[in-house]
């Protein structure tokens, strides 16, 4: 795998639009998860981008934090949620370093954890374990090493995420297959074969991580 990617890329590709994880709408494995029951508590959404889940939260009337290291992503999802007449938080923080956050009950990680190398996946996990609370849970949606996902971005197997978090402060309780929804950018139309716009699901893990 790769070097985790610099924050600066991605602050570079909100500059430039929209990159193909931002569909304007929340992720219909996080909204499963939210009408399941599966989210309480207060809340992080690490990796928040443009703030689709964070302001699906608010607007529920959920404790909900959302947090990105890219300053340009903030802005959007601070600009985002005021259209939207929705009162959420947005704050621009590291993931790996998430001190004075917190605590949580629940993380909702949608596609940050597979940006990360194995080293900064653990490291990812044990900065978790400063900021979720005993009892707490972590849900992780991943893209899989499988068919068109890695066209989304890195991709990673179950194998990782269980890795990550085999450290004495977690319980990996399930990873199972999901899907995450994309766009197709005019970049990717012709190696995915569909024509830009377009939106398609594609390969995911998700996994329910219990924080110890």
């Amino acid at each position: 795998m790769e070097l985790t990617p610099p924050v600066s890329r991605f602050d570079q590709a909100y500059r430039d639009g929209d990159p193909p994880w931002v569909i304007d709408e929340p992720q219909p494995a996080v909204v499963a998860l939210v009408d399941s029951g599966a989210v309480t508590g207060t809340i992080l959404d690490p990796g928040c981008g443009t703030g689709e889940h964070t302001i699906l939260l608010a607007g529920l009337g959920y404790d909900v934090l959302g947090a990105d290291a890219a300053p340009t992503a903030v802005r959007r999802a601070r600009e985002r949620a005021a259209a939207a007449g929705v009162d959420a938080r947005f704050v621009v923080a590291d993931a790996l370093a998430p001190d004075g956050l917190g605590p949580f009950d629940t993380v909702v990680d949608s596609a940050l954890f597979h940006l990360f190398d194995p080293g900064d996946q653990a490291r990812y996990a044990r900065a978790l374990a400063g900021v979720v609370r005993p009892g707490g849970v972590v849900h992780v949606l991943a893209l899989a090493r499988t068919g068109a996902a890695a066209e989304f971005g890195p991709v990673i197997d179950a194998a990782d995420i269980r890795a990550a978090f085999s450290g004495p402060d977690w319980t990996v309780e399930t990873v199972g297959p999901a899907s995450y929804r994309g766009i197709v950018t005019a970049g990717l139309a012709g190696s995915h074969g569909e024509p830009a716009g377009t939106r398609v699901e594609v390969p995911a893990h998700l996994a329910r991580v219990r924080r110890r």
